[in-house]
Order: C-alpha cells, then sequence, then structure tokens
C-alpha cells in the first residue's frame, strides 16, 4: 500500500491552521480541481479532488482531526483508512462551500433554495417629440401607451377563476431538482414547471395563462419646464405589470425636441440675430426683439455696428436646477442695400463726402475680434 500524504500538506496549510483558513483552503483546491469544472481530464481531477476532500474530512473535524495529530493515519481508523460521515458537519460545511458555485439546495431561504416567483415587469420606453416652445414652458400633455397589465379575470394567478395551480410532481414546488454527485446535492431549475413549482392545469381564459394581459392606457405627463433635447422622465410604476404579484416596471418618457424657426439654445441662454437697416444701425433706434413671451422693446444705441451682441437679462430658458433662468442673447446685423434708386444714391454719395474712414488695415487684435463678429 502506497504511503499516503500529509493532509496539511495536501490541503497547504500549516498544523495551527484556524477554521476559517481550513475552509478557504479546501474551497479554493475544491473548486480548482473538481471534475466538472476540468472535463479534459475528469480521471486525473477525480482523484486530486477525492484526496482533498478526505483531507478536509479529517482537518475539518475536531475529533478527528486530534486524533490525526497525535497518531497520524493510524489513529483515524482500524484500517487506517477515511470513510466520510454525512451525519457529522462535513455535509453542512460542504453545501456553505459550494453554495454558490454549484447551486445546492438550501431550505432556509438562501441562495439555491427555494426561489422567490415574483418577477418585476419590463420597463418601457415612449418618444415624445415636443415643440421648442414646449420644452421652454413646460407642457402637459397625455400619451397612449400599450403594455401588458395583471390579467383583472385571475388577478395574474394564471389560472380560471375558482382554480388553483397545482404543485410540480417533479419538483415537489419547489422549483428545484436535486442530484446526487458524490458527497454533493447539486440542484437545478425543474424543467416540468421552469422554476415556478406549479403546474397550471387549467389555464385562465382570459391570459391564457401568462397573468397579464395586452392593454392601452392613457398616462397624463408632465413635462416641466426648461427641458431639453433628448432628456428622459421617468414614470414610477407605469412599465409593465410584474409576474405573479411582482411589482410594475417603470416608463421612461424620451422627449425629441424640434428646432426653433429663429432661436438657437445654449444651456439655458437662447440666442438669435436681428436685422436693422444702416440708418438704424447710425441714428440709434428702438426696436421689437422677440422673446419666449411675446415681444419686448429693445434699444439700439447710435452707431452700433454689425455683430453687435446685446444682452436681455432673464429672457432665456428656466433652470431645471434652480429658480434662475437664462439669458437672451441678440446679435445685430446690419443689412447693406444692394439695389439703390438714384435718390438714395445722391444721398450715399453725398454723405461719402462728409464721413471720411481711413482704408488701413487694422491691428491684428482688433482684426481678430471684428473676425469673431461678422462669423
Amino acid at each position: 500500500m502506497s504511503q499516503k500524504l500529509d493532509y496539511y500538506v495536501v490541503l497547504g496549510i500549516g498544523r495551527n491552521a484556524s477554521d476559517q483558513e481550513i475552509k478557504s483552503a479546501y474551497r479554493k483546491l475544491a473548486l480548482q480541481f473538481h471534475p466538472d469544472r476540468n472535463p479534459d481530464t475528469p480521471q486525473e481531477s477525480g482523484e486530486k479532488f477525492k484526496t482533498i476532500t478526505e483531507a478536509y474530512g479529517v482537518i475539518a473535524d475536531p475529533q478527528k482531526r486530534a486524533a490525526y495529530d497525535r497518531f497520524g493515519h493510524a489513529g483515524l481508523s482500524g484500517s487506517g483508512g477515511f470513510s466520510p460521515d454525512f451525519s457529522s458537519t462535513i455535509f453542512t460545511d460542504f453545501e456553505d462551500l459550494f453554495g454558490d458555485f454549484f447551486g445546492i439546495g438550501n431550505p432556509s431561504g438562501r441562495r439555491g433554495g427555494r426561489r422567490n416567483h415574483e418577477e418585476p415587469g419590463a420597463d418601457l420606453r415612449y418618444d415624445l417629440e415636443i415643440s421648442f416652445e414646449e420644452a421652454a414652458l413646460g407642457l402637459d400633455t397625455k400619451v397612449k401607451i400599450p403594455r401588458r397589465e395583471m390579467c383583472p379575470s385571475c388577478s395574474g394567478r394564471r389560472v380560471r377563476k375558482g382554480s388553483d395551480p397545482i404543485q410540480c410532481s417533479a419538483c415537489g414546488g419547489s422549483g428545484q431538482v436535486r442530484t446526487q454527485q458524490g458527497f454533493f446535492t447539486l440542484s437545478r431549475t425543474c424543467p416540468q414547471c421552469r422554476g415556478m413549482g406549479q403546474v397550471i392545469r387549467d389555464p385562465c381564459p382570459n391570459c391564457y395563462g401568462e397573468g397579464r394581459v395586452r392593454q392601452e392606457k392613457i398616462l397624463s405627463i408632465k413635462i416641466p419646464a426648461g427641458v431639453d433635447d433628448g432628456m428622459r422622465l421617468r414614470v414610477s410604476g407605469e412599465g409593465e405589470g410584474g409576474i405573479r404579484g411582482g411589482p410594475s416596471g417603470d416608463l421612461y418618457v424620451i422627449l425629441k425636441v424640434r428646432d426653433h424657426a429663429f432661436f438657437e439654445r445654449r444651456g439655458n441662454d437662447l440666442y438669435c440675430t436681428i436685422p436693422i437697416s444702416l440708418t438704424q444701425a447710425s441714428l440709434g433706434s428702438e426696436i421689437k426683439a422677440p422673446t419666449l413671451h411675446g415681444y419686448e422693446r429693445l434699444r439700439i444705441p447710435e452707431g452700433t455696428q454689425p455683430g453687435s451682441v446685446f444682452r436681455m437679462r432673464g429672457m432665456g430658458l428656466p433652470s431645471l436646477e434652480s429658480r434662475g433662468r437664462g439669458d437672451l442673447y441678440i446679435t445685430i446685423h446690419v443689412v447693406i442695400p444692394t439695389h439703390l434708386s438714384r435718390e438714395q444714391r445722391r444721398l450715399i454719395e453725398a454723405l461719402q463726402g462728409s464721413i471720411r474712414i481711413e482704408n488701413k488695415p487694422l491691428p491684428r487684435r482688433s482684426a481678430d475680434r471684428a473676425k469673431d463678429i461678422l462669423g
């Protein structure tokens, strides 16, 4: 008979290792050499796994460990071998160690045990196109949402009124079927009831056993003032209905804001360009400037240059995060006439004689600024 390896060497731990160190070492080695994880070398990994499990079964048991520490392998049994004792704590330890990896059944409700069959409903998306003004000022509107809701005939129970689901005979209502592999009891979803633990023999005629029916619901949606293109509004609980009593999903309204005819938005500020005549720019004038709330008077001072920008405070869009508002920036575009009558030409020629401008290049900084102004 070949000499057995030292169990401490097998597990890679010292003789003073704590219970937690023993479990951690075993977890790592057992997951590494389990045959299910080594399909290419099932025989070799199976032998290693058996040796690792044998070592753990001794070192993890206080009485067996004490006997092993004092007498070695001879102290374990009359034959010097090891027989797994399923009435000891080793089987419980196996479930604890492998519950997450193998899905071992657990009647306490932890992962791997009887599952909660409630499922939340799916979230829904609705694309809503609104005008620029509606985005700026806010909007109360209604939308029609097609979705699946709890069946009113069976209240989501999936069976005909007056009937009840039948407990699955394959899994006994747990939703899991178990198979024995060596020391372990492995669990998987029951193929007969698909993990629900119940079988529907007499389905509801209204929803055909699904527990939900397709409906269209009209919802009132409040669009706050100041929203922007691409923003998402969440309407809690207005998605699809849950399954088997699960909560409903949410509705997400995705906003598409149409472009404005002349306003450009940058954050909460608005920008637009207004044309004025050469005489208005030269002599000064008062014009009507468009805003989101109608027209406001804007004073154009004498000698206004092309590209001049005027700021109208608080005439932009409201902020979604605070009570403040953006501003409105108006760029002046001076229109130069292209077709002059004889009288107009005579007057301009007379004006030209009294106003002289030296056509010298502007300094570089001034030229750059003029370029920025004129675009």
